[in-house]
């Protein structure tokens, strides 16, 4: 993610012609969102990060339902 945002405030700097920025060449700009492409679409998935990052998101929701369920049935013993 970071790339993208790198991506987006290099185009900002050259749209808006800011410092050395203002002389660079829109190739390099559309570089950028190029290299954030094969980034999140080659080399994301060939490390296996989208799988991880899933992985997570599921370990968190496993656990968030096992605390919900915890609480229930102690609020019903009461």
């Amino acid at each position: 993610m970071w790339l993208l945002w790198g991506a987006l405030i290099f185009l900002l700097l050259r749209y808006f012609e800011v410092g050395p920025v203002a002389q660079v060449s829109w190739w390099w700009v559309a570089g950028a969102f190029a290299a954030a492409f094969v980034w999140f679409e080659f080399i994301e998935r060939h490390l296996g990060l989208e799988r991880k990052k899933a992985m997570d998101e599921m370990e968190a929701a496993r656990k968030a339902r096992i605390k919900r369920a915890l609480e229930r049935d102690e609020a019903r013993r009461r």
